[in-house]
């Protein structure tokens, strides 16, 4: 009988909602895999009495079989958490936390990661250089990755994605654009299950460019590339005007959307269904979901922050390392 996947839950930033979000995580038994916190122990625990649930931390080859149970490696902040404020002398910890989950999926001994939300301004102050969890994900596997966000509506890859709008153009090469077109394909194969995916690719400019009136980037460079992709096989649509690819009746013909930058596809998205929303890194060796939320620091420690998307991560994320090892 084939093994539930072992996926390493990180909760992120240990002042904000990851840990209360984790410890909601522990109250529900799961058929669907196992799961193992890189964490603090204390800050769990602490969560755990802000909210008056029961927790139990288990050494991480014990069986969790009992609601607020969780598995849990040890990773030490160096000073007591206080929720609701970020402290840069805990920035190593969650780093830490963040490496060793990735390098543990690396090597094999866990199966998939599910991070929570981290403050890259304490990071940051805290001296270490970082411009967020996908980025240091893709160092360390040394591959090129691709950011999705998804829901039950709607999957949205982008070719661009933290950059000033000013920057964008410059930044939609052809190697780029087909980059992540083969990437988002590859994933939708592999983790979501689609022998053929039909993407859906938007024009940069308002009405895709309106036969180069509005601008010529869909002219010299996404439809160039996608006529080349096709005579590969690829199912490519496009490139369609943002303002009319998200009506229902086009996406029921679609697996997934690929945006050309951050605010082009993401907005139509959460508002479809923020809570449910996860954040999917394409192209690494292993799954790894997160939240599509910040730290909430507001509501740190206050039994308020909404589980739901740490919850579909999860579930993911486990769906993810399930479809892998059945096709390994």
């Amino acid at each position: 009988m084939t093994r539930q996947p072992r996926l390493v839950l990180v909760p992120g930033e240990p002042a904000g909602i990851g840990p209360e979000l984790c410890v909601r995580l522990a109250q529900q038994p799961r058929q669907d895999c196992q799961l193992v916190a890189f964490a603090d122990p204390d800050t769990l625990r602490a969560a755990a009495g802000q909210l008056g649930l029961p927790l139990q931390l288990l050494a991480e080859d014990q069986p969790a079989h009992q609601p607020g149970e969780l598995r849990c490696r040890p990773i030490r902040n160096r000073v007591a958490t206080t929720f609701g404020q970020p402290s840069p002398d805990n920035a190593a910890a969650v780093i830490q936390a963040l490496a060793n989950g990735a390098d543990a999926c690396l090597g094999g001994e866990f199966d998939g990661l599910v991070t929570g939300p981290v403050h890259k301004a304490a990071i940051n102050a805290g001296g270490i250089p970082y411009t967020g969890t996908t980025e240091l994900l893709a160092e360390r596997a040394r591959c090129p990755v691709v950011m999705m966000l998804a829901n039950d509506i709607v999957r949205v890859a982008l070719v661009t994605t933290h950059l000033p709008l000013r920057a964008v153009a410059d930044a939609i090469t052809a190697h780029q654009l087909q980059q992540v077109l083969e990437i988002t394909r590859r994933a939708l194969q592999q983790d979501f299950g689609i022998a053929e995916p039909v993407i859906a690719v938007l024009g940069l400019n308002p009405h895709a460019g309106e036969a180069g009136i509005l601008g010529d980037e869909e002219i010299n460079v996404i439809e160039p590339v996608m006529r080349q992709l096709r005579t590969q096989g690829r199912h490519l649509v496009g490139p369609l005007p943002a303002d009319t690819a998200f009506l229902p009746q086009k996406l029921r013909g679609f697996d997934a959307v690929v945006a050309m930058y951050h605010d082009q596809g993401l907005p139509v998205l959460k508002y479809s269904g923020f809570e449910q929303a996860v954040n999917i890194t394409l192209g690494l060796p292993y799954p790894r979901v997160a939240v599509d939320h910040g730290t909430a620091l507001e509501l740190a420690g206050k039994g308020l922050a909404d589980p739901a998307s740490l919850f579909a991560a999860v579930s993911h994320c486990a769906r993810f390392a399930a479809q892998r090892k059945l096709h390994a």
